[in-house]
């Protein structure tokens, strides 16, 4: 287990100024990019490039970029990005420390896809620091996509992972207090912020990876959309990639990452894809009020997208050696 003083003495390292972290609205970088779409700004290039969902995201493209700036591939970046939150105790919805089930069970979901369509991902994993290396290891070493339960597990321990506990003296206080207040009969899960990550290294491959440990109080076995390739997350090299946070069944309905990659395809540029799927969503789901949902998205040559349901959504953007938090739009207002 991770000693917890050693990962704040490691995280506290990263240089504040380095990371230039902050929070604002991203409206007018999207809409210069938006406008400039199809027009005269249609060839330039601007990779590499790294975004990520929610603030976590943040040390998380951090860890992406020194990948890309050592001239790595954009698949190392997303795994060794997302790891960082996996791994971190005070991110209450990825990895160790994030809320349980209502069995009080840390369940995993991951994927990853790399520049050529391979992928690979694990569904409902326990125990293990990193799914995002296991999800990478399924694609690597097997024949197959996904891998889940004690069969990802078996797969993880068997190529050389260890068992970890992954459930936290904060997050189990958590779990006993809502069993508490809700004898246990509340059908309502606890909204997460999932971290999704994509990345253009300096070649202008692109990658993805999706990873966490899903709704606080799901019922036991629940999967979500992070592992599921087009729903919490896809990537196709010749256009561009897709990522989503938040309700993952509301995603899944919709399979929403390939849904912006598709509408990138048809000539639609990052953002008004982003708005399009959050659109089909409030047009097909009438309880959309009651949830969040989030999109990011990258095209091939660099310019990004980020929208939301409703407010409150942010990211962190990685390009120009200026690691930022911005604000995303919403439907709501």
């Amino acid at each position: 287990m991770i000693d917890r003083r050693e990962f704040l003495k490691k995280t506290a390292l990263v240089s504040i100024g380095s990371i230039a972290a902050f929070s604002k609205s991203a409206s007018a970088l999207i809409q210069e990019e938006t406008a400039d779409f199809g027009k005269s700004k249609q060839s330039e290039v601007l990779i590499p490039v790294v975004i990520s969902t929610w603030k976590h995201g943040i040390p998380a493209n951090e860890a992406a970029w020194k990948v890309i700036q050592s001239n790595g591939r954009a698949l190392d970046a997303v795994e060794q990005g997302v790891r960082v939150p996996e791994a971190d105790p005070n991110v209450k919805s990825v990895g160790y420390g994030g809320l349980p089930d209502r069995d009080g069970f840390v369940t995993l979901d991951a994927c990853i896809m790399d520049e050529n369509g391979n992928c690979g991902s694990v569904a409902y994993l326990q125990n293990i620091m990193h799914p995002i290396s296991v999800a990478r290891m399924v694609m690597e070493k097997t024949p197959h996509i996904m891998l889940a339960g004690k069969g990802a597990l078996d797969f993880a321990l068997a190529n050389g992972f260890k068992k970890v506990n992954l459930l936290t003296k904060e997050a189990k206080g958590a779990w006993l207090k809502w069993k508490k207040d809700t004898k246990y009969n509340s059908r309502k899960s606890k909204g997460h912020d999932t971290i999704g990550m994509l990345a253009i290294d300096k070649t202008g491959n692109i990658s993805g990876a999706c990873t966490t440990s899903g709704l606080a109080w799901k019922y036991h076995g629940r999967v979500g959309d992070s592992p599921i390739i087009g729903a919490g997350m896809y990537v196709d090299n010749e256009v561009g990639g897709a990522a989503a946070t938040g309700k993952g069944e509301a995603v899944i309905k919709m399979s929403g990452s390939f849904l912006i990659v598709e509408l990138m395809r048809n000539g639609k540029s990052p953002q008004e894809a982003c708005e399009l799927a959050i659109q089909r969503i409030v047009k097909k789901q009438s309880d959309y009020k009651d949830f969040q949902v989030g999109f990011i998205a990258l095209d091939k040559r660099g310019r990004f997208g980020a929208y939301s349901i409703n407010k409150g959504f942010q990211f962190a953007l990685y390009r120009n050696n200026q690691n930022q938090l911005l604000d995303s739009n919403s439907y709501l207002g």
